[in-house]
């Protein structure tokens, strides 16, 4: 359904913040996740995960397989589960000082790149100074993200790169959670228990 010149739907301008699993999320495969999100328009949405890592797979094995040569400690960095769609595709969100022609600019200082030079430039040491080399991503046709918006399986949270390259996988999902807190609420942290009696409201 088109949407009216000006008519803010409840996932309206969704690029460059994350979404965030709210504690009643119904998909065991994003229960407790939180997705940056890259790209929202009409054609639908576009999200990585950046709290999900890919088990027992380290970006060195990566570019093994690629038979690039990287340097030890980059070879170490964990490579995220992006989300269930395309998953033997790998995606790199990064921050935005590096740019090729195909790279997707996000606001706030973020970038999303798909191609196999971003990934030699990364291992060279000329790449972005913060990237997460993602395999798969998170998907939504059209309308689909505002009707489960509508359902309340998502809280919306401002987004910083600071978060997104946040190594501690385990605590994001709360310190997201907790950017919604803070006003009268324990040392700022979110209060799960208020929030199950406002899952009415939009």
């Amino acid at each position: 359904m088109n949407q009216m010149p000006g008519h803010s739907s409840p996932a309206a301008n969704l690029v460059g913040r994350f979404l965030v699993a709210a504690p009643s999320m119904p998909d065991e495969r994003f229960q407790k996740s939180v997705v940056f999100i890259c790209k929202h328009d009409e054609e639908g949405a576009l999200g990585i995960i950046v709290n999900n890592k890919v088990d027992d797979l380290p970006l060195g094995q990566v570019y093994k397989q690629l038979g690039i040569e990287v340097p030890a400690p980059t070879a170490e960095t964990p490579v995220l589960f992006g989300g269930p769609v395309e998953t033997s595709r790998g995606l790199v969100l990064h921050s935005a000082d590096y740019k090729r022609d195909e790279t997707l600019v996000i606001e706030g200082g973020m970038a999303l790149t798909a191609s196999l030079e971003i990934l030699k430039d990364m291992a060279g040491g000329s790449g972005p100074k913060q990237a997460w080399l993602a395999l798969g991503h998170s998907g939504w046709s059209p309308g689909q993200l505002d009707r489960e918006m509508q359902d309340n399986a998502w809280l919306v949270v401002d987004a910083d790169s600071a978060l997104v390259f946040d190594p501690d996988f385990e605590a994001k999902w709360q310190r997201a959670l907790d950017r919604l807190g803070g006003k009268g609420s324990p040392g700022g942290r979110f209060d799960l228990a208020s929030y199950s009696h406002q899952t009415g409201r939009a």
